[in-house]
């Protein structure tokens, strides 16, 4: 299982900012998809946005969509989140997660073959 390294969540009030970056250094160039998911206390993981083989983003829904950017960098192998007009509801602890083969779905888990070790994002009202 490859490593993937998160970094960037915080505390942060509603209506702030943050960006969540994931590295993977022993990813060598792939084209397989990477995602962000989310799990809050007493809730299941669920998708927030991913980067597909073809380099098209995937997104949760509009709503995410309006506030957070997906983007990567292939040269470094990461992954990264932006996440504007933040909301109490956005709080969870956030996964970065990598695929390791080609596949049409980007929003089930268990699509997923590596994951991080989660960071810890707090929306305070």
């Amino acid at each position: 299982q490859e490593q993937l390294v998160e970094s960037g969540g915080g505390l942060v009030q509603t209506g702030g900012s943050l960006r969540l970056s994931c590295t993977a250094p022993g990813r060598t160039h792939s084209p397989f998809g990477m995602g962000w998911f989310r799990q809050a206390p007493g809730s299941e993981r669920e998708f927030v946005a991913a980067i597909g083989w073809t380099g098209r983003s995937i997104y949760k829904d509009d709503s995410v969509k309006e506030r957070f950017t997906i983007s990567g960098d292939n040269a470094k192998n990461a992954i990264y989140l932006q996440m504007n007009s933040l909301k109490p509801e956005d709080t969870a602890v956030y996964y970065c997660a990598a695929q390791r083969r080609i596949t049409s779905d980007y929003v089930g888990p268990t699509s997923y073959d590596s994951w991080g070790q989660g960071t810890q994002v707090t929306v305070s009202s």
